[in-house]
């Protein structure tokens, strides 16, 4: 009997979320849903207003367009599943679909990653060297960036969900977390997951630390050259073209680092606390921050906004124009019959 249970696979998994609190349940997940509309909301405009406006055909908001796309993409592998476990009694989630999710979550975070090293060099490159750009940021260069981004990020995660979802898991099933985040799937193995360990650390390195390098050192060189610009005036427009880049970099990078770069406690009590700080911190970073990208892109960003005026000013002439087609024939933008 003993060997029967060990040999036995594990078919699907329970979600432990926030099961110790079900009434704050209960508020979150409707917090979490409005959050979510206001993320495609949101996310959904930019990318319309980076589509449609030919002003903002450029390399910097081509990369916030694959930012909005990618934030929407992230939040729509994890929301639904954590508004489910908040919501209903079940709980459970089967291992294919466990790693379906492992997988989109992990290449989506990946992506991101390599994602705003690319726009940094893009900010690099239109303060340094200014004259150059449109030559070194051309579209045959910064269409395969992006699409490389995307690439990386999902041979990265392939790699990892099938190292993974290859392991032995016959013992315990209960995830402590809302999603199937692959750290917390790797503590349920049956067996020796050093290779997992070891891949993940060579991951880290490629994902995290060359990212965060190569943006701390583009903007060592952006500062540098903003400071020895000589009007206050040229100052202050060149750094407000970094500012929405650098504000998302540190909520994300620091978010990350607070959930995975303080110490453990090992006092059982502040455990307990811990785990439940580390659990908000992770809904933060899953639903909070690809919620402020848009708002952060869009509040100091005269074209982002001039471009969703305009976007809605269409939309209400068109509008007008099937309500009363005549009276609109005449207006510069045109109303065909």
């Amino acid at each position: 009997m003993e060997s029967a249970n060990q040999t036995a696979s594990v078919t699907e998994f329970i979600l432990l979320g926030l099961s110790a609190h079900p009434k704050l349940e209960k508020t979150l997940s409707v917090l979490i849903l409005l959050t979510y509309l206001v993320i495609l909301l949101g996310n959904g405009v930019l990318i319309l207003v980076t589509v449609l406006d030919s002003r903002l055909h450029t390399p910097m908001y081509f990369f916030l367009g694959n930012l909005s796309f990618l934030d929407i993409c992230y939040t729509t592998s994890s929301v639904p599943l954590i508004l489910d476990s908040f919501l209903t009694p079940r709980k459970t989630i089967s291992f294919s679909a466990c790693a379906v999710q492992m997988f989109l979550s992990f290449a989506m975070g990946a992506t991101e990653c390599v994602l705003l090293g690319t726009m940094a060099f893009d900010r690099y490159v239109a303060i340094c060297n200014p004259l150059r750009y449109p030559v070194v940021m051309s579209r045959a260069v910064y269409v395969p960036m992006a699409a490389g981004s995307w690439t990386l990020g999902g041979v990265a995660s392939l790699v990892h969900t099938s190292l993974t979802v290859q392991l032995p898991f016959c013992g315990d099933n209960v995830i402590n977390h809302f999603t199937c985040e692959i750290l917390a799937v790797l503590k349920l193995a049956c067996a020796d997951i050093s290779i997992n360990v070891i891949s993940m650390g060579v991951t880290n390195v490629i994902f995290l630390g060359i990212p965060v390098l190569f943006i701390f050192v583009s903007y060592i060189f952006i500062l540098t050259t903003i400071l020895r610009i000589p009007s206050a005036e040229g100052r202050k427009k060149a750094f407000s073209t970094c500012f929405a880049h650098l504000t998302v970099v540190v909520i994300f990078y620091g978010t990350i680092l607070f959930m995975y770069g303080k110490p453990k406690s090992k006092d059982p009590l502040g455990a307990d606390k811990q785990d439940f700080a580390d659990k908000l911190t992770s809904l933060f970073y899953g639903v909070v921050t690809p919620m402020l990208n848009p708002i952060i892109y869009s509040l100091r960003n005269k074209d982002v906004k001039a471009g969703v005026k305009n976007l809605v000013s269409q939309k209400c002439f068109t509008w007008c124009c099937l309500e009363d087609r005549c009276s609109c024939s005449s207006v510069s933008l045109g109303c065909f019959h």
